[in-house]
Formats: structure tokens, sequence, C-alpha cells
């Protein structure tokens, strides 16, 4: 019975429940590990992603006999002119909406109540289940108003604190870009054999597919995004470069990213003219459809093939487990898993075909 594949799983399920049961009442001990895993997660995660992104031109600038040093120079000052770029282009304007729409939230939020009123007066109208469900909308939302300058000002606070992190991107990257090549052989020097050629294949796999993500993630986010600033600005809806931002940020999010994006939209939609949320509404359609058609299909492809309920599940569950960032993470951390449980299934496969054969 030890032998069984169902008694060696109930046995690695159970061993793994206590290990974490154990670790749940010594959690005080590593409580100074936790507050430095904190620290670095932040520009550890920023730093992969920058790596991603710009390990190919490494690549490039190497083949065409650049020392490596002078290859990671050359990505600092190519990063460093995209950021002086965005700060003289993009970041006036983006900074000017955010001090009109600071300025103006009041007069946003008693607009929004205005229509909030205006709906619920026509709530006798309604059976009583909708009319319970929009005094409680009406009451979050008074809560929120009310709550919104101590938001603003929390925002605020975490953006120093997060730019302060920040500084620790460049550190992360440089190391990053260096010994990434040395990464593999370390871990597979631990093995030997078929075992050895297993870890690197997986590795190997696990790295493709994060790249897959991250670099088309990322191009489906600012493509999206452009679609959004161009359709914003045929319209004239306000703070059209702001919404847009948000757009990309929200588009990092796989499948739900696109339905949040379009609710700030809507708002300022609403407040400014009526009509302009159905042309908000449009454009996110046309957006969505130009994206989930043509522009995934043919960048990510099927890099990750994870069904979309499968998706929204996987978010859902992260999101009541580790908030934003497990919204985030989520998706990228099941395609790893599921790369390595893949792995594993092949090479049991392998194992028993061959062990058939020598039987034969």
């Amino acid at each position: 019975m030890t032998h069984k594949i169902w008694f060696r799983t109930a046995v690695a399920i159970i061993f793994s429940l206590l290990i974490i049961r154990l670790f749940m009442e010594v959690q005080g001990i590593f409580s100074p590990i936790v507050v430095v895993a904190q620290t670095i997660f932040l520009p550890l995660l920023l730093g992969g992603v920058l790596f991603y992104l710009t390990r190919p031109i490494l690549y490039f600038l190497e083949e065409k006999g650049f020392p490596k040093w002078s290859a990671i120079l050359a990505i600092f000052i190519l990063l460093g002119v995209l950021i002086w770029l965005f700060y003289i282009l993009i970041a006036p304007i983006v900074a000017s909406q955010i001090n009109s729409f600071v300025n103006n939230a009041p007069g946003i939020i008693k607009s929004a109540e205005e229509y909030g009123r205006s709906l619920l007066s026509q709530r006798e109208n309604l059976p009583d289940s909708v009319r319970e469900q929009a005094n409680s909308i009406a009451g979050q939302f008074s809560d929120w108003a009310s709550n919104v300058g101590s938001w603003i000002v929390s925002f605020l606070t975490g953006l120093v604190s997060g730019v302060l992190t920040l500084i620790l991107v460049p550190f992360f990257l440089v190391y990053i870009l260096i010994d990434h090549q040395k990464f593999a052989p370390f871990v597979a020097h631990f093995f030997t054999g078929e075992r050895r050629t297993w870890i690197r294949k997986t590795l190997h796999d696990v790295d493709e597919t994060l790249k897959a993500y991250i670099v088309g993630q990322l191009f489906v986010s600012l493509s999206v995004g452009a679609m959004l600033l161009i359709g914003y600005l045929l319209i004239g809806l306000d703070y059209a470069f702001l919404l847009a931002l948000i757009g990309v940020a929200t588009n990092v999010i796989p499948f739900l990213g696109p339905y949040l994006a379009v609710i700030p939209a809507l708002i300022i939609a609403l407040v400014q003219d009526p009509i302009m949320a159905l042309y908000v509404a449009i454009i996110m359609i046309v957006a969505q459809q130009i994206e989930g058609n043509l522009i995934t299909p043919n960048i990510m492809g099927n890099a990750l093939n994870v069904h979309p309920l499968t998706v929204i599940t996987i978010i859902l569950a992260a999101g009541n487990i580790a908030g934003i960032w497990g919204i985030i993470l989520a998706v990228p951390f099941y395609a790893v898993l599921k790369v390595i449980v893949t792995n594993i299934y092949e090479k049991r496969e392998e194992i028993t075909r061959t062990a058939r054969t020598d039987l034969y």
C-alpha cells in the first residue's frame, strides 16, 4: 500500500498541513524574516519584471560583441532616457489632471450623490429586494465619500514610501542581469543523471512561461491603455490621460482588468455628461474585443492556456487570501505551478513507459 500513488499523495498532504500548522504556532520566531521579505518583495518583483523586459536587449548587445558590463550600462541609460521622456512629456499632463481631479473631487462626489438620490427617489417602484440593495449601496457610498479625504492622504503617504522602496530596484536588476545564468546550474548541481536534466528542463519551462506572461501582459496593458486614451480624447472625456493610466494599471489583472478600468471612467462620464457614459462603454467594449480577439492571442498565444473560468476563480480566491497582491500574482503563480505539475506528470509517464518496455 505504501507504494500506491494515492497513499503517497495523502501522506504528502498531511505532512504539508502539519508543517503549516507548526509554522503558524511558532510564527513569532520568523517575524524578522517576514519583515525582511516584505521589505525586499516589491523591489525584487519589479527588478524581475524589468529583467524579463531588458534581457533580450542584453543578449542582443552581447551578440554584437559588447562586454556584459557595458551592455548593462547601456540598458540603464536606455531606462533613464525612457524615464526622462515620461517625466517631460507625460508626467506634467498627468500631474495637472490629478491636481484638477483632487480640486474637483467634492463637486464630483456631490454630483454622484445627486444621481444616487435621483435613482433612490424611484425606489418605491422597485421590488423590495432591489430596494434593500439600493439602500445598502447608498449607505456604502456615503461612507466612502466621507472618507475620501483620508484615503487620498493615505494614498500619497504610501506613494512616498513606495518611491523610497523603489530605490532598491536598480540594485536587484543589476545583480539579476549579471547572475541570472548561474541560477539553473546552481539548482541542478544538487541532482545527478536524469533528475538533473529534468530539473534544468523544468526551470527552462518556468522561465519561458514567466517571460511570455510578463512581456505579453505588459504589452497588452499598454495597448489597451493606448486605445482607451485615443477613445477618451476623441469624445472629449475629462482626465483622459489619468483614466488611461488607470486602464493600463488594471489591465495587469487578467480578464477582470478591463471591467475594473471602466468604473472610474463611467463615473467621470456621468458627472460630465450622461450621454458620455454610453460613449465610454462603447470604447471599452471595442478595446476589449480588439484585445481579446487580436492582441492577446497573437502576443501571448497558448503560453498560459488557462480557461477564463479558472482565471476568475483563481483571482477571486487569491484576492480574499492575499488582497491586491494576490490578485496580481495569482495567475502567473498558477501558470508556474501548472508547468511544474505538467513536467512531473510527463516524467512519471516516461518512467512508467520505460518500466513497461523493460518488463516486456
